[in-house]
């Protein structure tokens, strides 16, 4: 029974999940999947409208009742709520459920934001924290109900195990009475039954140092546990414990089975009441002042989860939980390698802005550079550039002066998940290159720039060496702001180096996790970059194997007169330039005798199987490779090798 009088309204969506539940329990135990047991999510009305004003002051609350006259055990509980307010950050919400827990949901102090009415689902898995949808975003006061699915302020989920039956009172007040009004419209209770087999799984996931320096060792603990009141023990239990950027793998013990690689914790099974644990030891490899933030969630398991579902990523639920570290030490602006280790300074080849021309507003722009060929720059968002770029202008500097120009993007971010990309692609691949990005740094209620850089080559990724400035920190690949940098300051400076091969470079610019929902404009800037000069590096290996002999049987041959020989030269390019004009050469060896037209190419020994006749004419010479014999001398052919790549030739001959 609903408060106030009122019977409970349970809606045609509630009848159909229902349905639907029942049906795919039925429907996979056929298909030979893990069954699921289906549950009963029974709603809950209030809809007696009052004030939210001057009177209903947190010692003073706007009371609705919910009268619930089913008795079950609780697997899961929502709660909706409708209100107009004109500032939805004065209002909080506390429930108590019959057995007297109460959870404050909302927290106006916690989020007080400005925007208008309140008109939310409250739900441990909702997709963000209630009240961080931007300042200013007003809720539409016109159906449906609860257009906003969020997570609330302390979890629901206080109330799992607990009996449904009684009064569960929620209590509605405005933290800041003599300001804002508004009016209670509706809330619904939804209560979800607990099944009568299940296995309740929780983390708890810890770190040994909360603030150790660069380069010390730290230990994870994290611990697998099945409540005592679960009915059902848990088999092939699976837990995703990847490390974070930021550290790096030393060592593991405890229980069940680790792949580092993976990340990937495998528990055979846990019974109600028991207990797994996991520990894992690293170096911290982040630099001084870094927020390292490790996380662990159950990805799997057999059996059904009282107030949790496997590998959904809701942090909210309790079989997920992070712990964190903050790197101690005085930020210093890093001191980036040098593209000497690489190649000389007089086999390098600069890329400089002030010496280019981009068009305001242009997201594709290519360029031709001595040694390297035509470069070209490819930018994306699903933001919104403005300030008329892309542009390559001074409004960033990084400390260089107040004439130098970069390629200067201004960017509009509705939400933090958004980012602009630019691929740069390279005609031929580089040993090493660097650049600078500048300006990467935080401002409070504003923004925290995330920088986020890889690189391949021939498709293989390559990770670059990413060095901080005195406005924010790195972990792997990936830099984040956090302090102030003006535009002219070196204090936002990263430092991108490539010391390996690489022949694209990806350059995603968006928010870190510390930035409001709604990210105002924020602005970085790509500096010139620095190539170290393609290179073509060659190498021959030559193989031989037999394949006959006259006396003995074909699988065991012997090096004898009369036994074939198949040989097979492989010329390589391990380098980063295209090599052309290839010639290799092999003078056979005097008691041997070459079988005549026994010559095929191809990529590699195994896949060389092209024809080749004899001579050095033909359209075999350019298939694309070409071989021939004159006397006791082999050639072998090639108009270009491209980085990475081989191409090799078969022939036998007979010993003597």
């Amino acid at each position: 029974m609903s408060g106030d009088g009122q019977l409970p309204v349970i809606g045609p969506a509630v009848w159909l999940r229902r349905a639907v539940g029942a049906c795919l329990a039925l429907c996979l135990t056929a298909f030979g999947a893990a069954p699921l047991i289906a549950q009963t999510t029974t709603t809950y009305s209030n809809t007696t409208t009052g004030g939210i004003n001057s009177g209903t002051t947190c010692a003073a609350s706007l009371v609705r009742n919910f009268s619930v006259s089913d008795s079950f055990a609780i697997s899961d509980v929502d709660l909706g709520l409708f209100a107009t307010h004109t500032w939805r950050g004065d209002i909080r919400l506390t429930l108590q459920s019959p057995a007297g827990t109460r959870v404050q949901l909302v927290d106006g102090d916690a989020n007080n934001v400005s925007g208008d009415n309140f008109n939310v689902r409250l739900n441990d898995e909702g997709t963000q924290t209630v009240n961080t949808d931007g300042n200013t975003v007003t809720h539409s006061t016109t159906g449906p109900f609860y257009q906003h699915d969020f997570i609330p302020n302390a979890a629901l989920s206080a109330f799992d195990g607990e009996n449904s039956a009684g009064t569960w009172r929620l209590e509605i007040c405005d933290i800041f009475p003599s300001q804002d009004d508004g009016s209670f419209q509706r809330a619904d209770l939804y209560l979800t039954d607990a099944p009568a087999n299940y296995a309740d799984l929780s983390l708890s996931h810890s770190v040994s140092n909360t603030s150790p320096a660069n380069g010390t060792s730290i230990t994870y603990t994290i611990t697998l546990t099945n409540s005592g009141s679960s009915t059902q023990t848990a088999t092939g239990v699976t837990v995703d414990a990847s490390l974070p950027l930021g550290v790096t793998y030393t060592g593991h013990g405890g229980d069940g089975t680790y792949i580092s690689g993976s990340g990937v914790w495998t528990v055979a099974s846990i019974a109600p009441g028991q207990t797994r644990t996991l520990t894992i030891t690293a170096t911290v490899n982040a630099t001084s002042g870094a927020i390292v933030t490790a996380s662990a969630e159950v990805t799997a398991s057999s059996a059904i989860d009282l107030d949790s579902t496997p590998n959904n990523g809701a942090n909210g639920e309790d079989d997920y939980d992070t712990s964190t570290f903050t790197v101690s030490g005085t930020r210093t602006a890093g001191t980036p390698p040098s593209l000497t280790t690489i190649c000389p300074a007089i086999n390098q080849t600069v890329f400089d802005w002030n010496t280019r021309a981009w068009t305001a507003g242009a997201l594709n722009t290519s360029y031709a550079v001595t040694n390297i060929g035509t470069i070209n720059f490819a930018i994306s968002t699903d933001g919104t550039f403005v300030n008329s770029s892309p542009d390559d202008t001074t409004d960033n500097t990084g400390g260089f002066g107040t004439t130098e120009q970069a390629l200067y993007q201004f960017l509009e971010y509705t939400n933090r998940d958004q980012a602009a990309t630019t691929v740069v692609t390279l005609p031929t691949a580089v040993p090493g290159l660097q650049f600078y990005v500048f300006d990467i740094d935080f401002a409070a209620n504003d923004f925290a720039d995330k920088l986020t850089v890889t690189g391949s080559f021939n498709g293989t990724p390559v990770i670059p060496v990413l060095t901080n400035g005195v406005a924010n920190y790195v972990t792997g690949n990936v830099a984040i702001g956090d302090a102030g940098s003006g535009g002219t300051s070196a204090d936002g400076n990263v430092v991108v180096t490539f010391l390996s091969p690489v022949d694209t470079v990806t350059i995603v610019y968006g928010n870190h996790t510390t930035a409001p929902a709604d990210p105002d404009g924020q602005a970085a800037s790509i500096h010139d970059f620095v190539f170290c000069n393609p290179e073509t590096t060659l190498s021959v290996t030559k193989i031989s194997s037999v394949i006959s002999d006259p006396v003995n049987d074909e699988t065991d041959p012997y090096r004898i007169p009369g036994a074939v020989i198949e040989y097979c030269i492989l010329v390589s390019n391990p380098g980063s330039a295209t090599a052309t004009s290839i010639t290799a050469t092999d003078a056979l060896p005097a008691n041997m005798t070459y079988t005549a037209g026994s010559m095929t190419s191809g990529a590699n020994c195994a896949a060389a199987t092209t024809a080749e006749d004899d001579d050095a004419a033909g359209a075999d010479e350019t298939d694309p490779f070409g071989a021939s014999i004159s006397g006791t001398t082999i050639t072998a052919t090639a108009a270009s090798l491209g980085p990475n790549a081989s191409f090799a030739l078969k022939f036998r001959t007979t010993v003597d």
